[in-house]
């Protein structure tokens, strides 16, 4: 979760909230943690690599609703994978000449993403031996700019004289709620860790609690000690300009390591789950069954699929077209993973209503993010979600006129 988010939007979200960037945070935090609370229950029930597709397909069956909205996660994790490696080029190109930064950065984001799709390649035990290593280097990082960050920061720069309106900061809290995105892939891991029902429920909520601190005292530290039209200008490397008070140069390279792993965590953590889930939307009969394909003994199709997308949106569309199609098509998702969570409580003996206002808060949020989007982002959003249902609605009958041929 400590990934591409909160390196690439910190400086979006001050753009659009202001001086209320930590309240933005914490409120798509509360919405992660409703969404997580479903996504707990619904892991201790149907543990599966399959996570979110198998959630939706056994709430709502495996019809045309399900496999348009398992086709759109998928289309949502090729945007989010081609947000973190913008981030990362980003923050790569920040360490040479202004003259070399916009070929460079395109170059470096391309290589992260051939990089670690070997990765992901070479298996799942890799996969993990790479993830402990960045992580622990990354929250470090992160955690020594809070602690030496926090002596430097002006109360004045945060109170609410300095904030957009109300209606800016819940929508920039929006989005920006791609910031949390990746919670959902602990369900993925089902098949890979000892003991799936209480290790995955704990996953759920310590990760959330945890990530929703972290990103509140960095957006505190970040707009009280520098500027906002500073943090705004430096929009795509926001966070390593936000070290320079306190760190200085050196504070700069560090938060721009850190960006760099981070954003390779996030890329290679969202590889791995996507691989997984697109064999399973294709062994739930929802995408072609050449996705089932074995590659070198490991059902990697998908994973090479994902890769060039994600090549191709990253090195076309800019970063805010990014951001908004990726938070509205996971708060969309995520809307209807809490309603599957309220639609099967009562069959396993539990109560639905916090799952239904967790759906409401997702609709909610998705709302206020539409509203005070671009004509042409929400023309985006509609383009995907139109097109995750014409592939399902193509495949479905492509492969029915198959089957009676």
């Amino acid at each position: 979760m400590v990934g591409g988010g909160i390196f690439a939007v910190l400086g979006l979200s001050v753009q659009i909230t202001k001086g209320a960037a930590p309240v933005a945070f914490g409120l798509a935090g509360v919405v992660a943690l409703l969404t997580a609370r479903s996504y707990a229950r619904l892991s201790k029930a149907y543990p599966s690599r399959g996570g979110t597709v198998t959630f939706v397909n056994r709430a709502f069956g495996t019809g045309l609703f399900s496999g348009g909205i398992n086709v759109l996660l998928w289309l949502s994790y090729i945007v989010m994978l081609a947000l973190y490696s913008q981030a990362f080029g980003s923050y790569a190109a920040s360490f040479v000449p202004d003259t070399l930064r916009g070929t460079l950065k395109h170059v470096f984001l391309s290589a992260v993403i051939v990089v670690i799709t070997v990765v992901n390649i070479a298996g799942a035990t890799t996969v993990a031996r790479a993830e402990r290593v960045v992580v622990a280097i990354k929250i470090a990082i992160l955690a020594l700019f809070v602690v030496v960050g926090m002596a430097g920061v002006s109360v004045t720069r945060l109170e609410p004289a300095q904030w957009s309106s109300p209606v800016s900061v819940v929508a920039g809290g929006m989005i920006i709620f791609l910031a949390y995105e990746g919670f959902e892939l602990i369900a993925n891991a089902a098949e890979d860790v000892a003991d799936p029902v209480r290790t995955l429920t704990r996953a759920y909520y310590t990760s959330v609690l945890f990530v929703i601190g972290l990103y509140i005292l960095v957006a505190v530290v970040a707009v009280g000690s520098v500027p906002l039209a500073e943090l705004v200008n430096a929009r795509d490397y926001a966070l390593a300009e936000a070290a320079r008070p306190a760190l200085g140069a050196a504070g700069f390279t560090m938060i721009g390591i850190a960006a760099m792993l981070s954003t390779a965590s996030a890329i290679n953590a969202t590889l791995y789950g996507t691989a997984r889930m697109t064999y399973i939307i294709a062994t739930a009969r929802e995408l072609p069954a050449q996705l089932e394909r074995p590659i070198w003994n490991q059902p990697l199709e998908g994973l090479l699929i994902t890769a060039v997308a994600t090549l191709v949106i990253a090195n076309v569309l800019d970063l805010q077209s990014i951001s908004t199609m990726g938070s509205a098509g996971f708060l969309l998702i995520f809307a209807v993973v809490n309603a599957a969570e309220a639609r099967t409580a009562r069959g396993r003996g539990t109560t639905p209503w916090i799952s239904a206002l967790a759906a409401v808060a997702c609709i909610g949020a998705l709302a206020a993010l539409v509203v005070n989007s671009s004509i042409g982002s929400c023309l985006v959003l509609v383009a995907m979600v139109v097109l995750s249902f014409a592939i399902e609605a193509i495949y479905r009958r492509a492969s029915g006129s198959a089957a009676r041929a």
